[in-house]
């Protein structure tokens, strides 16, 4: 189209140029391929890529420094291949993963129909909250929260107020963003459901006992989320039991998809290709990475920073990158600064300890990809622990444990009861035992922590009930990256 504007800046210029695109991504995910793992159509970036030209327009030049200031790429790169290095010694250990058994799909061969389920729980907070915070004479900063709602069910008499034909179509799209497509929900399930499950709603009185119209569409909106919540919650306990009855003990090799990541880069090779995006115009860099590429020991073995990364031996391949340069992308990305605190940590551990309280033990550690290619758990809401790390009996090499590990931050996590990522560690001794009878594997052990990256002080009176101590913690799996006597969290993951 052809624009007679852009003479001066405007906010709806930027508006305008904002429209430009639109993407729907794969699989309803709003991301352009450059943000997904796996295998894509030829060319497919040129679709979506915004061009744009302008004739006499004074405002462009002023728009290109306006999307520099906000961090938006307005250069041209270019992709540089990165091969990364599998150790085949180490591939040779018996090392081995949970994975689906090959050629077999959840959606394809169950149907569901959403109906009561009583062992299904769902909790939902609507309520009003307040937050403060102000410094003191003494130094330092002190929060403050506050929420107006109380924990409660819904009356019969507001179950009347309720439009139900409006809640099933709010639920039938919500299946279908999520993608759902062997889910059956039935008109009369919404109902059903609401009066048949266990639930907390927790919500000012207005919201419960509507007096205005206003009022009631905030019980709407309430029953909504409580149902949407149900849904999930339903999905992933029938995906949870299909899986346990599924997974299998694969042997690890150079052609998994954790190790032969971006392989379609370099047609017919099975190694794992990182994808380096530098601006065009940076020569230096560019020339950097290229002779990095031919050096394969300097790449590997030495730390340097023009392409950041971290030297760990029992990793299972090589280079680890790091994400520590603004100017750098690469495909998959770096290790964030918690994910390269712990293989930080794990190699001083290693180290110190290999002839000590590790003798007769070997570790091995490899990043965990992300969707269609990590070893995950809960599909539909994508929880693929950052690092799979294995303890191996050096005499007895079929006595192995699987730990997941995941550094995150937790100061915006939900209380414990309802957090399935922290609560992993609960469910897999269960599936270990599941497995086992499947694939004849006796001596594997599944395990798994969160290491959280919000340190014990800020975390501790934000989490649950505000009461868990660094005992309650580690008992639930959940450790403070700190090494120091009387707490190594590495000790407690290792021991």
């Amino acid at each position: 189209g052809l624009l007679n504007i852009g003479k001066k800046e405007g906010s709806q210029i930027i508006q305008l140029f904002g429209r430009g695109v639109r993407l729907r991504g794969r699989d309803y995910s709003l991301k352009r391929s450059a943000a997904l793992d796996g295998k894509h159509p030829p060319r497919l970036r040129l679709l979506e890529t915004l061009n744009i030209f302008a004739v006499r327009a004074n405002y462009m030049a002023q728009f290109r420094d306006y999307l520099e200031r906000e961090g938006v790429e307005t250069e041209e790169t270019i992709d540089l291949p990165l091969f990364a290095w599998a150790n085949e010694q180490f591939l040779k250990r018996g090392l081995v993963v949970p994975r689906p058994e090959k050629g077999r799909d959840f959606m394809k061969e169950t149907d569901l129909v959403l109906e009561p389920d009583p062992r299904v729980r769902v909790h939902v907070d609507v309520s009003v909250k307040a937050y403060s915070m102000e410094s003191s004479m003494q130094g330092g900063l002190h929060t403050a929260s506050v929420s107006a709602g109380e924990s409660t069910t819904l009356p019969p008499e507001s179950r009347a107020l309720i439009d139900w034909a409006q809640v099933y179509l709010d639920l039938l799209a919500y299946k279908e963003r999520k993608g759902l497509k062997n889910l059956l929900i039935r008109p009369e399930a919404p109902r059903m459901i609401l009066e048949n499950i266990s639930y907390v709603l927790v919500a000012d009185e207005s919201v419960v006992m509507p007096r205005t119209f206003s009022e009631r569409t905030l019980l709407q909106d309430a029953v909504t989320r409580i149902l949407r919540k149900y849904t999930d919650n339903f999905y992933r306990s029938r995906h949870e039991r299909w899986e346990s009855n599924n997974l299998v003990y694969k042997a690890l090799d150079k052609n998994d998809p954790n190790l032969a990541f971006n392989h379609e880069v370099i047609k017919d090779s099975a190694k794992g290709t990182y994808v380096v995006k530098v601006k065009k115009s940076d020569k230096a860099l560019i020339g950097a990475i290229e002779k990095l590429q031919k050096d394969v020991e300097v790449l590997r073995k030495k730390e340097t920073n023009e392409l950041p990364r971290i030297f760990f031996d029992r990793h299972l391949y090589l280079p680890l990158l790091l994400d520590k340069k603004a100017d750098v992308h690469t495909l998959p990305p770096g290790l964030k600064k918690s994910e390269e605190k712990f293989v930080s940590d794990l190699k001083a551990y290693w180290i110190a300890e290999k002839d000590k309280t590790l003798a007769g033990k070997e570790v091995f550690l490899l990043r965990n990809l992300s969707r269609g290619r990590g070893v995950g758990f809960f599909e539909e809401s994508g929880f693929y622990p950052d690092f799979i790390l294995w303890v191996v009996d050096r005499k007895n090499k079929k006595n192995k444990r699987i730990i997941f590990i995941e550094p995150h931050g937790m100061m915006h996590a939900k209380a414990y009861i309802h957090d399935n990522k922290a609560r992993l560690h609960e469910k897999l001794p269960a599936l270990a035992e599941e497995m086992a009878k499947r694939c004849k594997q006796k001596n594997v052990m599944l395990d798994s922590f969160i290491i959280s990256a919000t340190s014990y002080d800020d975390l501790y009176e934000r989490y649950d009930d505000g009461t868990w101590d660094r005992a309650k913690f580690a008992e639930k799996h959940i450790l403070f990256p700190e090494r120091k006597e009387g707490y190594d969290y590495l000790n407690i993951i290792l021991k």
